[in-house]
């Protein structure tokens, strides 16, 4: 999950489309559910409803898109496992789904919110992102506010303290774009530079340890870096030339090296050039490039990579008919695609209708999401 931070709002990590700063397009890390924010600026969902994660006031899951309730003025989209965040216009943040955490930042530790809610005390917000149960948000000033769930330090706060409201990550300054993986979190510095805190048992922080930090340390390696991305425990960094390092969990090859051995510093992704977005799921990648076509690595149990196998790869591949896409989103399982038209593409797992075809059939290449239409456009 990752969103750079421009000036104008951007979104974080499981991304699709970055419009003017911000997420159009969003697919839970670890989840089984979708988000579209359409040009209007309301925000359609389908998949699982497990924990009112679709925001439609009730609990049915949706194998087709449905209106999340009372939503207007979106700009940016983030997903966590089973919580959905969407910042305004106005620079507040809203949240719904999963709240057993406090990963919704409205004061209170209640099972769910089937509909949006307030994440308390936030204004002035350029970017958001959510982890698999705690949740970032990024201010103009370039600090960090943090809330949800903290038993690896991922809030970065100093402590192990879970928090029902935003807390300001300390010493935190300059930052540009934020990112969460599962259980950890990331932060881009004007400079290039990268930041990293909690869950480390993969290297996933990228310091050379696979110690657990509790704030922010540096990631190792890593200069020139536009954007920061993170799965569930690897994470990537976008370079300025278009390149693409990535460190962490690579059991599956979504470090996408060539091996399977996990990294505690960044390494180069094999053969990976003219990328301009990155977005990671649980065991694997996906980068869109240039010229509108989509690579991806590592795992491939659902076909989530997209060429028409379930093979997985430790190196990129294309993605199958995959042409003129503008932004990509990864879930758990399974992926969305923005075409320049507005439509939007899907392709892996679906058991819970994820993929928003109408079907729970599983797709290893990808199928149109159905009645989808007019989704935000992201800038080139």
């Amino acid at each position: 999950m990752s969103c750079p931070a421009t000036g104008t709002p951007l979104l974080i990590q499981s991304v699709i489309g970055v419009l003017a700063g911000g997420t159009t397009v969003a697919a839970g890390m670890s989840g089984n559910y979708s988000l579209a924010l359409r040009a209007d600026s309301t925000v359609q969902s389908w998949g699982d409803n497990t924990y009112g994660q679709l925001g439609d006031g009730t609990f049915n899951n949706r194998m087709l898109p449905v209106t999340v309730s009372g939503l207007t003025g979106v700009i940016s989209l983030a997903v966590g496992r089973n919580h959905s965040l969407a910042l305004r216009a106005d620079g507040t943040v809203r949240g719904w789904g999963q709240n057993s955490s406090g990963q919704l930042g409205d004061g209170v530790f209640a099972t769910y919110r089937t509909t949006p809610v307030s994440a308390l005390g936030l204004s002035d917000i350029v970017a958001i992102a959510a982890g698999a149960d705690h949740s970032l948000a990024l201010k103009a000033d370039g600090t960090v506010q943090s809330w949800g769930a903290n038993t690896y330090g991922q809030l970065g706060d100093g402590t192990t303290t879970s928090r029902l409201m935003p807390v300001k990550v300390p010493g935190l300054t300059g930052v540009v774009n934020v990112a969460t993986g599962g259980v950890h979190s990331l932060a881009l510095k004007a400079d290039g530079t990268v930041q990293s805190w909690g869950m480390n048992s993969s290297g996933q922080l990228g310091d050379g340890t696979t110690t657990i930090r509790v704030a922010p340390v540096g990631v190792l390696g890593v200069a020139g870096v536009t954007s920061v991305t993170a799965g569930t425990a690897h994470s990537s960094a976008l370079r300025s030339d278009g390149t693409v390092q990535s460190w962490g969990r690579n059991d599956s090859g979504q470090v996408g090296d060539g091996t399977t051995t996990d990294r505690t510093v960044p390494v180069v992704v094999n053969g990976l050039t003219n990328v301009i977005r990155l977005a990671q799921g649980a065991d694997y990648s996906l980068a869109l490039q240039s010229n509108g076509t989509v690579q991806s690595w590592g795992a491939n149990i659902f076909g989530q990579l997209g060429d028409g196998t379930t093979v997985s790869r430790t190196v990129p591949g294309s993605v199958g008919g995959l042409t003129g896409v503008r932004g990509i989103a990864v879930g758990g399982g399974h992926n969305l695609a923005l075409q320049g038209n507005g439509t939007v593409l899907s392709w892996g797992v679906n058991g819970k209708g994820q993929l928003g075809d109408g079907t729970m059939t599983t797709r290893p290449s990808p199928v149109g999401v159905s009645g989808l239409n007019g989704v935000f456009q992201p800038m080139p």
